[in-house]
């Protein structure tokens, strides 16, 4: 019996926690995406978070422009100043998506209606500050989810975005390293994938997350020399 039990607990667990689409995700139809649709050439989704970061955003934003590739920003709203909101004007300007983000797990709780109106807001205060208003997409702080949130998603016809397995730069033993970030996306991408990386800290929005933009840099030339190329989530209006 209380196998069961724990066993159902576990369930539950991964269902609002898994960093791999789960019970709710498969659920929700075409309401998540852990993985791009063929396109007829390799391509690859390079995804950034928790910026934008006056200390990292614009190098990497740099490295992004002099290779040519486009990438996905998922951006926090209190990250969002009159300091910042240049560099999120320069990601649209350079061609770049911009989607949500949130820095707590507490939207996992929210009402259906009270997260729609959330990232509405968000949605309007980066249109007011930059000219240019966010794709209908975002991706909940370390991709906890609910059955809630995906009520509010499909308020606003907005689709949840997550991540390819193993395709992520995070390390719960390990500082993040530029090195390590490549031995463990490189060799485990397919087509269709989705990369998290991280620019910025939602805790910390100054902090020097440089070894993505040295990651970003040694990634995206060795991805191209396997035929890559480089989508974002946004590019067709998920």
């Amino acid at each position: 019996m209380w196998l069961l039990v724990l066993a159902g607990l576990g369930i539950m667990t991964l269902t609002h926690t898994a960093p791999a689409p789960f019970l709710l995700d498969a659920m929700s139809g075409d309401r998540a995406r852990w993985h791009m649709p063929p396109t007829g050439v390799p391509t690859v989704y390079l995804t950034f978070d928790d910026g934008p970061n006056p200390t990292t955003t614009p190098l990497l934003l740099d490295v992004l422009q002099r290779e040519g590739v486009h990438a996905t920003f998922f951006l926090i709203d209190r990250h969002i100043t009159d300091e910042t909101a240049p560099i999120v004007r320069r990601m649209f300007a350079e061609g770049h998506s911009v989607a949500l983000h949130s820095a707590s797990r507490k939207y996992l709780l929210a009402s259906p209606d009270d997260l729609a109106r959330t990232l509405t807001g968000w949605a309007d205060r980066i249109t007011s500050l930059t000219g240019s208003r966010p794709c209908r997409a975002f991706r909940p702080h370390a991709g906890w989810r609910g059955g809630q949130m995906y009520a509010a998603l499909g308020e606003i016809d907005y689709t949840l975005i997550g991540w390819s397995w193993m395709l992520w730069d995070f390390n719960w033993w390990r500082p993040r390293t530029a090195d390590a970030t490549v031995a463990r996306i490189l060799p485990r991408v397919h087509s269709g994938d989705i990369v998290v990386m991280h620019d910025g800290d939602e805790s910390a929005p100054r902090k020097d997350q440089r070894q993505t933009v040295e990651a970003a840099a040694t990634l995206i030339p060795a991805l191209r020399a396997r035929g890559f190329v480089f989508g974002t989530v946004c590019q067709n209006q998920v």
